[in-house]
């Protein structure tokens, strides 16, 4: 049961059998078969299809939802027996902002600390596509805004608060300014995150709220390749501190505080809101509250 369940999860997201098939690693006659007998046990179509798939009934959308939290379960249960036998081990999937990585890697460094028997993964996405690889379960957790955005019916874990500074070369006038405003920004030649990125939906809330005017002539979804912008020429970026200041360790690059600041928003764990958690995602909770009430511990004395 649990195996097909599977499989329909797989259609229903790939929204194509061919994809869903190669997905599982199963042949696509393996897979209607599979989806045919799923039907058959539940007296209902859950998929139109002729020549290819045409979507889920109103029965299939009903069904995806239980099927998703049925699986969930299962998986949830074979990582408990797992634990009970061989300690916390397995494997966490997360999904992180790309202007959190930096923090993604010291979650993950703490975690192995303590439990060395469990492997990450550890992926670049945006905000919207972390909240829907965890309705997919895709991911078993992800690193990203918790205060900005819905984010629907999930468990948060706050970690730190952003704080935006200007990258710019140590040729730059703005290198030489003890204080950096974002009106100092306007008319100046800017490469910062793709539209997609809630990060620039916040940096642009800011610029408007000085009443500047920026468009941006270089955007990408890496903070690598703005960094790298900076760099080699003309060009100033707008940036999370702490990925800011990783980056800014290049050579010829300066970082400077950027005052004023109307848009900060918190960052944290975001994991699905279930219980109970498996053992392994119980424990990166936990460390996700170790590692945000560190953080607030050293806010609190600066």
């Amino acid at each position: 049961m649990i195996a097909k369940l599977e499989m329909f999860l797989a259609v229903a997201k790939e929204e194509h059998f061919g994809r869903a098939a190669e997905s599982l690693g199963i042949t696509q006659p393996t897979l209607s078969t599979g989806i045919r007998q799923l039907e058959d046990m539940l007296g209902v179509q859950l998929i139109f299809r002729g020549h290819r798939y045409g979507g889920l009934t109103p029965e299939g959308q009903r069904a995806l939802v239980w099927a998703r939290r049925l699986v969930s379960d299962a998986r949830t249960f074979r990582d408990e027996m797992r634990t009970a036998r061989h300690g916390l081990s397995g494997h966490v999937r997360l999904a992180v902002i790309p202007t959190a990585l930096t923090w993604a890697a010291a979650l993950s460094a703490g975690f192995a600390e303590r439990h060395p028997n469990v492997r990450f993964t550890i992926l670049s996405r945006t905000s919207a596509e972390i909240l829907a690889m965890l309705e997919n379960l895709d991911i078993d957790a992800g690193l990203s805004y918790l205060d900005n955005e819905p984010l629907g019916r999930v468990v948060t874990v706050p970690i730190y608060r952003e704080r935006y500074t200007l990258v710019c070369r140590d040729d730059s006038d703005l290198a030489a300014k003890e204080r950096v405003k974002w009106s100092d920004l306007a008319g100046r030649r800017l490469c910062l995150l793709t539209p997609d990125m809630q990060n620039r939906r916040i940096i642009n809330q800011n610029f408007m709220d000085a009443g500047v005017t920026t468009e941006a002539q270089v955007e990408s979804n890496s903070t690598l390749v703005l960094a790298a912008h900076v760099q080699q020429g003309d060009w100033l970026t707008v940036l999370p501190s702490d990925i800011a200041e990783m980056l800014a360790a290049a050579p010829g690059l300066s970082v400077r505080p950027l005052h004023e600041q109307t848009a900060t928003h918190t960052v944290g764990l975001v994991a699905p809101y279930r219980e109970p958690h498996t053992p392994v995602l119980a424990a990166l909770l936990s460390e996700a509250e170790t590692l945000g009430q560190a953080t607030k511990t050293v806010a609190s004395k600066r």
